[in-house]
């Protein structure tokens, strides 16, 4: 049926529909022959991975008189090619040494966000709405790193918004805490369509990011909500399931004096949405993390 004969509740259920199917981006209004767009891309000058690293980021790297892993980076031109495609033609491990390079060398939480927003080595950056990058306080000494930014936080620009966010910030009141005196971000900065799970790939992508953020709050406590920030940041072999039985030290890289710091993996919000008979692990590990922060 033309969507022009369609009636107001017609076009509101199918909508819904869409949404619940998690098509709920719309990428352009013409219909584009990507093989064709590949082929003719396929044909130009590549571009080596160094250049998908943070031009501000490097600058910062150029000022504080440390050397870079690689060579200096070639301007970038108004005729660059689609980042998908800059992905694509790269190897994995170019675009994780790419990351790497990126991360490390932001010397502030700005500078890492700058990076993060001119870094083009990652494809969800061109289905997110915008990046999801914290929320809170970056001087706290507690931060809690999710999975993936949500619906909600794709729309707002800050990690835990919408009906996830509201439980969140019920569990930190019942240990007495507050958003304002925690900070919050992701291991992906960027939502995947559909709130798909994150791929191998994309998670070794953003978890230099995700470290060196960790690095430059240097928070004394460290708490991974879900399985993929308890298996990317601590090692976890099983999900936040199994991981939250287990008590773990993070090693914050700083240099030049690196300390380890007290870690804790919690069942993520959205999964306890879902699942409320799980709720009652979650007051558990809330009251036992509520100990371990308690002054002795």
């Amino acid at each position: 049926m033309d969507a022009g004969q369609m009636t107001h509740p017609e076009l509101d259920a199918l909508l819904r529909w869409y949404e619940a199917m998690g098509v709920d981006i719309a990428v352009d209004d013409q219909p584009h022959d990507r093989f064709a767009e590949f082929a003719a891309d396929a044909a130009k000058p590549r571009e080596t991975p160094r250049d998908m690293a943070s031009q501000p980021a490097r600058a910062a790297l150029a000022e504080s008189g440390r050397k870079a892993p690689l060579t200096a980076p070639t301007a970038l031109s108004t005729s660059m090619r689609d980042p998908i495609q800059k992905a694509l033609s790269a190897s994995a491990e170019d675009v994780i040494r790419a990351a790497q390079e990126a991360a490390g060398a932001a010397n502030t939480l700005d500078e890492l966000r700058a990076a993060l927003e001119a870094f083009d080595g990652c494809a969800l950056k061109r289905t997110a709405s915008r990046l999801v990058f914290s929320d809170g306080d970056p001087q706290a000494r507690i931060m809690l790193v999710g999975d993936i930014p949500g619906e909600d936080d794709d729309r707002e620009g800050k990690p835990f918004c919408g009906r996830m966010g509201g439980l969140l910030d019920l569990m930190l009141a019942s240990i007495g805490l507050d958003r304002a005196k925690v900070y919050l971000a992701n291991v992906a900065p960027w939502r995947p369509p559909g709130n798909r799970a994150l791929t191998p790939h994309e998670t070794a992508i953003c978890l230099p990011f995700s470290q060196r953020q960790i690095e430059l709050v240097a928070p004394d406590y460290l708490v991974c909500l879900g399985a993929v920030s308890a298996q990317g940041l601590l090692g976890a072999k099983d999900g936040s399931g199994t991981a939250r039985a287990r008590a773990y030290e993070y090693e914050l890289g700083l240099d030049p004096a690196p300390r380890n710091i007290r870690a804790f993996a919690m069942l993520h919000p959205g999964y306890l949405l879902k699942t409320p008979t799980s709720k009652k692990y979650a007051w558990a590990d809330l009251r036992a993390f509520r100990k371990l922060i308690e002054p002795q």
